[in-house]
């Protein structure tokens, strides 16, 4: 597995230029790797691969918004590096033109015509946007506007 391999060499790296955010980051990204690995019983494809990076994704999102809350600007700061630091282990993002006609044809492929069927029409979206980079909660208000205006 291609990511695996650049983690690794990412790490090296970092050691070399002694950048412990960095290094501490990808420690971090090739231990729930590991972890998803020890999980699956087998090496992870790209696709998983890619589920796990985006996870630490969302984890650091997470923790933005928690530490802008909190008023923690130092730990802000951390996690905006790290989370650089993950994205940059995505493929491009997908723009917001094709995540719309992705939801568009989620919601014509399911036949969802409420609001009720959103767990149906985010199931394909996010299947069809999976490793694209592109924040679940994003589509997740998309798709509500979407079915509520139909």
């Amino acid at each position: 597995m291609f990511l695996i391999d650049d983690v690794n060499r990412g790490i090296a790296e970092a050691i070399k230029t002694k950048d412990r955010t960095r290094l501490g980051t990808l420690r971090l990204l090739k231990t729930a790797l590991t972890n998803r690995q020890i999980e699956k019983g087998r090496a992870l494809d790209d696709a998983e691969a890619l589920q796990v990076v985006s996870s630490q994704i969302k984890q650091r999102r997470d923790s933005i918004d928690q530490f802008t809350q909190a008023g923690r600007h130092d730990l802000v700061e951390k996690e905006r590096a790290e989370l650089a630091l993950l994205e940059s282990y995505l493929p491009p993002a997908a723009d917001a033109d094709e995540v719309r006609r992705i939801v568009d044809a989620a919601i014509a492929e399911t036949g969802a015509n409420s609001p009720k069927d959103l767990g149906r029409v985010m199931k394909a979206a996010m299947a069809r946007l999976a490793g694209r980079g592109v924040d679940g909660k994003a589509v997740n208000e998309l798709v509500r506007s979407r079915l509520s205006g139909r």
